[in-house]
């Protein structure tokens, strides 16, 4: 079959795209899952960890807050090594560095040695998240690229909608050896990133100049596509570690980032405790199967929202109306004991908190390019880890004064309005 040049150049880009994603996604997509299963089990560890080390709501909160000042000091140091080393290399010893650390929290017997394994966690996974999105950006075009950080990112609700089940079903049914149950749910979630770091250092590919799965011309295709677009972000954006880290849009959307993730992570680290609280009485295993209904919903926003954006080309709206919208369910949610409203609002909050990815981390790669995208990613996602301390302990201060975390929630969505109102203000709609 003969086609026309251009019409050529479009099946080639078309069949390159496929093939980069059903190979680079699948492994990316695994590792996420198992990183944010690691980030946030100890949410369901704390149905029962909490009483046996006599942990109060403000430690449970600094508890989970300790893994972000790690993973924030650490993260953009550990972003350019990315960039200089390579992916397969460095994001293979993040996974076996975490694991380990992970396997060991599950024997802490106090809640000091928590909070220091849990700051190490986070020093161990620092630069996880943010290498990943930078390496998205060596395989993919612009206009493909929220696209594939939706794909990639919904790893983050579907590990709440596997975690979340066999997280209960473990507390329920896992003592081996007499060891408690929130050991073992801490053990057994560890363990897979030692082993998927050998993996990732034998199948993840660094660059697509190195690409055997891809045809000679798919990949000359790639190569001269990408370089263009890079050309023309040094062109018109930044290039150095220092511009970025100067770039007053660069901190509008860390600044941005933050407010989100101060909800998303209200809603990851929170969720199980809610939704116990409202049922009742009900096993630590239906838990677990309740608080997987708002990630499924979640996760059907990220795919969604994500095409319609890489369709549009806009993606100031597709972040800016999610986010409203979750942080109007966590402001709600202070008004109901119900379980059906309860279930309903956090529905909307994963629609919310899972919905904007893709769109927003479009944004950062229009204007930064090299070592520019690998500090100024890396920034961004160090405030919204940095947020992962902030609202977690703030909510769990306030619980602790008021004896329930719902004036925290509404704090939490406040902040995810103050968000929107400052990327619809001084993100331009160009971006």
């Amino acid at each position: 079959m003969h086609y026309k040049p251009e019409v050529f150049v479009g099946v080639i880009a078309e069949k390159t795209i496929r093939k980069v994603m059903l190979r680079i996604i699948p492994l990316i997509f695994l590792l996420y899952i198992v990183a944010f299963l690691d980030r946030i089990n100890i949410s369901f560890a704390s149905l029962t960890m909490n009483r046996e080390l006599a942990i109060g709501s403000e430690q449970y909160g600094l508890l989970v807050g300790i893994f972000f000042v790690g993973y924030f000091l650490f993260e953009i140091p550990s972003n350019v090594l990315l960039h200089r080393i390579g992916a397969r290399i460095w994001i293979a010893r993040i996974l076996i560095t975490w694991g380990i650390v992970a396997v060991l929290t599950g024997f802490a017997s106090s809640a000091h040695q928590l909070y220091a394994l849990r700051f190490a966690l986070g020093v161990a996974e620092a630069g996880f998240a943010p290498g990943m999105l930078l390496y998205l950006t060596y395989w993919f075009p612009q206009k493909d690229r929220a696209r594939a950080v939706g794909f990639y990112l919904s790893g983050m609700p579907i590990a709440t909608i596997l975690g979340a089940p066999m997280s209960g079903l473990i507390l329920d049914h896992v003592h081996w050896v007499g060891l408690s149950s929130w050991r073992w749910l801490l053990i057994l979630e560890g363990a897979p990133a030692v082993m998927l770091g050998a993996v990732t250092y034998f199948l993840l590919p660094d660059r697509p100049e190195q690409a055997r799965f891809l045809a000679a011309e798919e990949r000359s295709w790639l190569c001269t596509t990408l370089r263009a677009e890079e050309t023309a972000t040094q062109t018109t954006g930044n290039r150095t570690a220092v511009s970025a880290l100067k770039s007053p849009r660069v901190w509008v959307l860390a600044g941005v980032y933050f407010g989100i993730l101060v909800g998303l992570y209200a809603f990851n680290f929170f969720a199980p405790q809610l939704v116990k609280a409202v049922a009742n009485g009900i096993s630590n295993s239906r838990v677990g199967f309740l608080v997987m209904i708002p990630s499924l919903f979640g996760l059907a926003a990220m795919v969604i929202i994500s095409k319609r954006s890489d369709r549009t080309g806009e993606r100031r709206l597709h972040v800016a109306i999610p986010i409203i919208a979750a942080g109007m369910s966590l402001v709600l949610l202070s008004v109901t004991t119900s379980l059906v409203l309860t279930l309903a609002l956090l529905c909307l909050t994963g629609i919310g908190v899972y919905g904007f990815f893709g769109p927003f981390w479009a944004l950062p790669s229009k204007f930064l390019t090299g070592y520019a995208a690998a500090s100024g990613l890396a920034l961004i996602n160090a405030c919204g880890n940095l947020a992962g301390f902030v609202g977690p302990y703030t909510i769990g201060s306030i619980a602790q004064r008021t004896g329930n975390p719902y004036a925290g929630l509404a704090l939490a969505g406040c902040t995810m309005l103050a968000a929107a109102a400052l990327l619809l203000r001084k993100v331009r709609a160009d971006q």
